[in-house]
């Protein structure tokens, strides 16, 4: 076993940090790490500690001998929220604080057995710190580019300049929202309304926008992009963007795909939890004594804050739309104390269930969850299509825009609720979806269930990428130099 794993590539693993973002790169590592290969897991010293609080992360991943987490600091004090739009500040805390970490990190990596590990033979970084790919040429070492958005909402961005050029941006007011982008191909069906959040700007320099469309542009530069996906999904998408970047990983959904290779090996144990929050079980215990596909699951993710204003008037809409309701409302995800009306404490003290974090896979595969009211991040909305539950989509922000109108308009397995939070709409939304167009969305979703199911089996599309990926990264250690191109 130790000389298998002295011979085997060394993968270092490097995800923005933030809760999404950490989700699905850990489920690769772990991918990786059971297909023999070693991984290094690189975490922002925050996240790690959040990581080791909240969960059994360390015990879990000591099966694997070849699995090793490391930290590095994010520039950030402990109490920033990392929340919001406050995230913007990790961006700038990158170039400052954790380019010049990681190149040290890289210095002592690559020396032979340094700490009992060998040399880093592969890079697996997260799409927006492209930096990482200046860094690791110097050691040349080959990057992948992990972007963990949907196809579709990478290729939007990529084609920023191009709606610049044809005057579609920047915006001049509220009414061009509704234009179509019938001139880009792939985003056909797509309205300026539609586009990422960082979009909506009249000012071209606006600095969220010019640090997505920078680092995506970037992608030209390593060596592949991996995309949590499958091909028929987004096959608009991943056809125009294989026309830029030939070599594309299309390896999701990654929570699926994990379960799929863990079932058929001789491991018996679930993967750990990677939530930076304590999750709380009791609500898996309340959804047992509910009907079949009776609940609507809320959960607005890791990074959305709301208003007083909106958290009444989602509270209203689900109140009065009758149905049995499970609400994750995460610690600070309001900006501002609230006094909560006592009509809506009553009612939901008869037919609603709060918590401040929630074991999402394990709720949406519930035979209780009839359809989830989600703020459309793109692991939520994977989760959501594998299980084949109905979705209503409130977007807030970054590529949530784009997967709300995959699913309403694309897929039809929900609707798209973006722009709005007003009561009476999320009442008539919840109706439409539980009981006025409930065969219809279920239908549609259970659909795209079985072709997800399909695509990390051993014949699909995503099981043979995750092959090809192994199989290629297996070469960049011997140094094949055919392969490894700079």
């Amino acid at each position: 076993m130790i000389m298998s794993l002295l011979q085997s590539p060394h993968v270092l693993i490097f995800p923005f940090p933030v809760q999404g973002h950490i989700n699905s790169m850990l489920k690769l590592a772990e991918l990786l790490i059971h297909a023999g290969l070693q991984v290094t897991f690189l975490n922002s010293d925050q996240i790690h500690k959040r990581l080791l609080f909240c969960t059994n992360i360390l015990t879990y991943f000591s099966q694997y001998p070849g699995f090793y987490f490391d930290t590095i600091p994010d520039g950030l004090p402990p109490d920033h929220p990392r929340t919001g739009d406050r995230v913007s500040e990790l961006f700038n805390a990158i170039n400052a604080v954790i380019k010049p970490r990681f190149r040290e990190k890289l210095l002592t990596s690559t020396c032979q057995f340094h700490h009992g590990k060998p040399p880093i033979t592969c890079i697996i970084a997260d799409g927006i710190m492209s930096f990482t790919v200046d860094v690791a040429k110097e050691f040349r070492i080959p990057t992948i580019l992990f972007r963990t958005i949907s196809a579709s909402c990478f290729w939007a961005f990529f084609c920023v300049p191009k709606l610049i050029e044809d005057g579609k941006l920047p915006l001049n007011g509220a009414s061009e929202m509704d234009g179509y982008l019938s001139n880009v191909p792939g985003l056909e069906s797509f309205r300026i309304r539609d586009l990422p959040s960082f979009c909506r700007t009249k000012n071209l320099s606006d600095p969220s926008l010019q640090v997505v469309v920078y680092e995506t542009q970037r992608t030209l530069g390593a060596y592949g992009l991996l995309l949590n996906t499958f091909e028929d999904l987004e096959e608009p998408a991943l056809i125009n963007i294989r026309t830029h970047i030939p070599n594309l990983y299309t390896v999701g959904p990654l929570h699926a795909h994990l379960k799929s290779r863990l079932s058929s090996s001789s491991q018996q144990q679930p993967s750990s939890s990677s939530s930076l929050w304590e999750e709380d079980r009791s609500c898996i215990t309340w959804l047992d004594s509910q009907p079949l596909r009776s609940v609507v699951y809320v959960s607005f993710g890791s990074m959305t804050v709301l208003t007083k204003d909106q958290l009444i008037e989602f509270w209203f809409g689900l109140v009065n739309s009758q149905r049995p309701f499970l609400w994750v409302i995460r610690p600070n995800s309001v900006n501002t104390e609230s006094d909560i009306p006592v009509e809506l404490l009553e009612a939901t003290k008869k037919r609603g269930y709060m918590v401040g974090w929630a074991p999402q896979e394990e709720v949406l595969s519930h035979p209780a969850i009839g359809g989830f009211l989600t703020h459309s991040g793109w692991n939520s909305t994977l989760e959501c299509l594998y299980e084949g539950v109905p979705m209503i989509c409130w977007p807030f922000y970054a590529d949530q825009q784009v997967n709300s109108r995959l699913v309403g308009e694309i897929w039809k397995v929900g609707l798209d609720m973006k722009d709005t939070c007003d009561r009476v709409i999320v009442e008539k939304r919840i109706k439409e979806v539980m009981e006025v167009r409930k065969g219809e969305f279920l239908k549609s979703a259970q659909r795209m269930a079985k072709l997800a199911t399909r695509s990390v089996e051993t014949a699909g599309s995503s099981y043979g990428n995750l092959d090809r990926l192994i199989k290629d990264i297996k070469l960049m250690s011997l140094g094949n130099n055919n392969l490894v191109q700079w």
